[in-house]
């Protein structure tokens, strides 16, 4: 590990796009409209295991979320699971043909998700009975977001949707070049999108039309975090771009061109820092307003796993079938968890919890015993 000592600026001033959650909800698969990966709550110092729920022969890719002290989540065998947040217990359960790999969201007494069939889902929080559907021509792996009262979802079918959340009824679609299989992240009037086709797009929510489509190199999934004028995200190249947004304009460019391995995850951006994870098996931390590499950390395996910060310290989980929690200062290691399996799935953070689904079928819950 390399370190070096900066400091970390001062946060940007970003105007509210949408209600922001709670510290005691994590409805969204980056926390927040943004997707900027900030928890807004405090895990103890030392986090214990509460409970854990197992799947058997089961797999989760997808990232937890969590609303109304419940946990929901879908695993790759069509398994929908709603999770009391407190104990572990099923609370209800759906099963049907077509996988889920991708994070729900929730609002107004919905959950919303879409399959590796392309069929977008708006579930009852009560009972998980289907409202309405809404069939893409393709996978859905890209997880849902908001805009005042409709939901955004993109699919591999190259489409963005723009569907009213009571009805489901089509406001608007929007189409890049390639397929889309990042988070469409929301910032005021604005979505944006990290295209396959090496583009970050730019839309105009209101109208369902393009404002502008930054040259980023390389396609990705990696969902962007927007956090004023800029945009960060990796890249299947290997690389983290810092965008400016307002300009359509690459600010910065890192790449790690001695491997070169994807970044499939999100970074987390809080102030002048950027945290970003990459197939490579290492953990770096950058300046958001220059891209240069503050410290870096090696695990034992290749991370998929976004990163959220929690206080002074970063969590995330990794291919060699652990739970990383490292401070944010320097990189040191704050705390550990070995699981066994390996993780694709990011943390969810709320109510003084972190909540994280394994490989292997298990949904993992931490925080303080009472």
């Amino acid at each position: 590990m390399r370190l070096l000592i900066a400091l970390l600026g001062l946060a940007w001033i970003v105007p509210a796009a949408n209600p922001q959650p709670s510290g005691r909800e994590w409805p969204l698969f980056r926390g927040d409209p943004a997707a900027t990966g900030v928890s807004r709550t405090q895990l103890p110092a030392a986090p214990e295991l509460l409970w854990k729920y197992s799947v058997p022969k089961g797999a989760f890719e997808a990232t937890p979320i969590i609303a109304g002290g419940v946990v929901y989540i879908g695993d790759l065998d069509g398994g929908f699971y709603a999770l009391d947040l407190a104990t572990g217990q099923e609370k209800w359960k759906i099963k049907q043909e077509a996988g889920f790999n991708a994070a729900a969201a929730a609002r107004d007494g919905l959950i919303f998700v879409g399959d590796v069939d392309g069929v977008f889902h708006a579930l009852q929080v009560a009972d998980g009975r289907e409202k309405w559907q809404h069939k893409t021509g393709a996978e859905i792996n890209s997880s849902p977001n908001f805009h005042r009262d409709r939901v955004l979802f993109g699919s591999q079918d190259s489409n963005l949707y723009c569907a009213d959340a009571v009805s489901g009824a089509l406001a608007w679609k929007f189409a890049i070049e390639d397929q889309i299989q990042c988070s469409p992240t929301v910032l005021g009037d604005r979505a944006f999108i990290a295209g396959c086709d090496a583009k970050l797009h730019v839309i105009d929510l209101e109208k369902g039309e393009s404002v502008s489509a930054a040259p980023i190199e390389s396609p990705t999934k990696s969902t962007p975090a927007v956090l004023g004028d800029m945009a960060f995200v990796g890249t299947q190249q290997g690389s983290l771009l810092g965008v400016n947004w307002k300009q359509s304009k690459v600010d910065w460019q890192w790449q790690d061109k001695a491997r070169g391995l994807p970044i499939n995850s999100s970074p987390a951006v809080r102030g002048n820092l950027v945290i970003f994870t990459s197939r490579d098996k290492h953990v770096r931390a950058a300046q958001a307003d220059t891209g240069e590499i503050l410290w870096w950390v090696a695990t034992r395996g290749r991370i998929d796993s976004s990163p959220v910060i929690d206080g002074e310290r970063v969590f995330f989980g990794s291919g060699d079938g652990r739970i990383h929690g490292l401070n944010l200062k320097d990189g040191g290691k704050a705390w550990l968890y070995e699981a066994g399996g390996g993780f694709i799935s990011s943390p969810a953070i709320a109510d003084g919890r972190l909540v994280i689904a394994s490989e292997d079928g298990v949904v993992y819950c931490f925080g303080a015993k009472k």
